[in-house]
């Protein structure tokens, strides 16, 4: 995918109201009454195909309607900027988003977490991962040095695929752990870089050979074995990165509390196993906004190292704006 694509937003305004009702409810104070709103549309990052996607979603949605008592309908996007931008004109209420994603629509898009994925065996988070071919010649090599290691050292001769610049896994945590603390810019090192669109991309881009190397969650890995097990029999992983704060479940922070209660209630006591299974999930847990604060500092960090090595920045301007950055990664920190 060419990487300018993500910010056409075009495709965003195909996602639409059921009723203009729905809109000026979800645009009212939070003191609305639930029985004002026919429908909520509930974001879903669409990290593979649509296809893929409803079988899990539609006994998922089920249940939450009937807790609720409201119809819910997931909406499948493709792009993680699209999702934030549907949250931030209220065309989506609420929505299953990634850490990035999801800073980026508490700060943008009215956006306020309230439940935290667990994820199978009781961990709250994920991890990212290099991925290559099992039959590519790198492998044995890549394995050996470190992926991370092999990628910086050989960047020159491989081709990449990222997913999505706003993707925590597929994005900001490779980019910040393998590129940005060694003071790489992996826009200018590597033979060809891509961005895929989402991890089932990344994952088949390598499975059919297209890309040498490419970006994954480890949930996104254990779907492909059930979805397409003979593209996962064809993939190694070449590096792990550091736990990440699990998915959060965030929804408008304008819509009416007894429907927020409603969705709290539901997400905090869902055990269902048939419905979770799929997704690779335990259940869910009460969370805040100050969870995903790692993935501030992060990007926060990206940013003061990206600053540092900036050299066509005169020095005055460039010690202002790291001092800013520093004041805020103080007061992240603080929180």
């Amino acid at each position: 995918m060419n990487r300018r694509l993500f910010i056409q937003q075009a495709a965003l305004f195909t996602l639409t109201l059921t009723s203009t009702k729905l809109l000026s409810a979800c645009s009212s104070s939070s003191n609305s009454d639930a029985a004002d709103i026919q429908e909520i549309n509930f974001g879903v990052l669409s990290t593979e195909s649509q296809a893929n996607q409803k079988p899990l979603w539609e006994p998922f949605a089920a249940a939450m309607s009937k807790e609720i008592g409201i119809p819910i309908k997931p909406l499948y996007v493709t792009q993680y900027a699209a999702v934030v931008e549907a949250m931030r004109f209220g065309k989506v209420q609420v929505a299953w988003l990634g850490g990035k994603s999801y800073v980026q629509a508490a700060k943008v898009a009215n956006a306020e977490a309230f439940a935290q994925v667990v994820s199978e065996g009781g961990t709250k988070g994920y991890y990212s991962h290099l991925i290559t071919n099992k039959e590519n010649p790198i492998l044995k090599e890549a394995k050996a040095q470190g992926g991370d290691k092999y990628v910086l050292k050989n960047a020159a001769n491989l081709t990449f695929a990222f997913n999505d610049p706003t993707s925590t896994s597929g994005f900001l945590v490779p980019s910040y752990y393998i590129f940005s603390r060694n003071n790489v810019d992996p826009k200018q090192v590597f033979k060809r870089l891509i961005f895929a669109g989402n991890h089932e991309a990344c994952a088949l881009a390598v499975a059919n050979k297209q890309i040498d190397i490419a970006t994954i969650s480890n949930e996104a890995l254990a779907r492909l074995q059930e979805t397409n097990p003979a593209a996962r029999q064809r993939i190694e992983t070449i590096w792990t990165s550091t736990l990440i704060p699990g998915d959060p479940i965030a929804y408008r922070q304008d819509l009416p509390a007894d429907i927020k209660k409603k969705f709290q209630n539901f997400f905090y006591n869902y055990k269902d196993a048939k419905v979770l299974s799929p997704f690779k999930v335990d259940g869910f847990v009460a969370a805040d906004d100050k969870n995903w604060n790692t993935i501030r500092e992060l990007e926060l960090a990206k940013e003061i190292q990206e600053t540092q090595s900036q050299d066509n920045l005169a020095e005055k301007d460039k010690q202002q704006k790291l001092a800013e950055l520093n004041q805020q990664l103080k007061e992240i920190q603080a929180k």
